[in-house]
């Protein structure tokens, strides 16, 4: 059987096959210039000496593309495959829905200006770039950010050019040889450094709507969501607490940003704002034990 090679009609002999495909303008074409070719292989052999392939469309979530975005836009559309939209305003993690979005913020402290006891931020323009401008380096790459919060999370998300082998862990680790005392992390009969694992969702994850979290059954919309979800420090030990012991503040966080971010709303009035970009280099780097005053 001879088989078009466009189509999946089929015949007997050679000379019907190429009469079909003469007819119906079935030879394989070129998607950029006006040739056609006898085979698909010889089509895309020329496609790729000559670099004539047409644009494709990847879908957001799969591996899928299409010859136009609108193609690729049904595709999404019908099997759910749109990718969340929505950032975190200070880890690089996306959401389907403000809601989410609010919720994951909450959790993590990951509002730019935020106090969870009370659920109200705190100065969100005036400590904005716009006004507070980005006079806060890193001390490893040289990049400038605008809070100690930005920096810290650039360290301890491992986003550091100049301290790839800085993390969570590390500066955990670092911060913890020098507050013997406590001041700002939580006191442990022991530690025992986490494995860098990256977690990956089964099947049965799925619940039959959505992928569902099994530790807090919070629930989205793909696997990569989920898998997102579960390898971010969400779930996380709470390792630091609020350094305010005179108005027993007691909040505690699972990193170090999370910290400064509390610190940064001046929510529980423990210090300016100003003062925290000042403490955040004896923090990270300074060789004295730690003491927040």
């Amino acid at each position: 059987m001879y088989e078009c090679e466009t189509c999946t009609d089929a015949f007997y002999n050679r000379e019907d096959v190429e009469d079909h495909m003469d007819d119906y303008g079935h030879w394989p074409k070129c998607e950029t210039c006006p040739r056609t070719f006898r085979t698909q292989r010889a089509c895309d052999q020329h496609m790729n000496d000559t670099g004539h392939w047409a644009p494709r469309f990847d879908c957001e979530t799969c591996t899928k593309d299409f010859g136009s975005q609108n193609a690729a836009n049904q595709h999404m559309t019908a099997v759910g495959h749109w990718a969340p939209k929505i950032p975190c305003e200070t880890c690089a993690e996306k959401f389907f829905t403000q809601q989410a979005a609010n919720q994951h913020m909450q959790d993590l402290a990951h509002y730019i200006n935020y106090c969870k006891a009370c659920d109200k931020q705190f100065q969100s323009h005036l400590n904005s770039k716009t006004h507070r401008g980005t006079n806060v380096p890193c001390p490893f790459c040289g990049h400038n950010y605008t809070s100690a919060t930005g920096l810290t999370h650039h360290l301890e998300s491992g986003s550091c050019l100049g301290a790839p082998k800085l993390n969570r862990e590390t500066i955990l680790g670092m911060v913890r040889d020098r507050d013997p005392h406590g001041v700002i992390t939580n006191k442990q009969i022991a530690w025992h450094e986490e494995e860098n694992v990256i977690y990956t969702a089964t099947k049965r994850a799925f619940n039959g709507s959505y992928w569902e979290c099994y530790i807090c059954h919070n629930e989205f919309k793909t696997a990569n969501a989920l898998n997102a979800h579960v390898n971010s420090p969400a779930h996380k030990q709470k390792v630091y607490h609020c350094p305010n012991t005179k108005s027993r503040c007691g909040k505690q966080f699972i990193n170090l940003a999370g910290l400064f971010n509390h610190l940064e709303s001046e929510a529980c009035a423990f210090m300016r704002f100003e003062k925290v970009q000042q403490r955040v280099g004896d923090v990270l780097q300074g060789r004295k034990l730690i003491a927040f005053s």
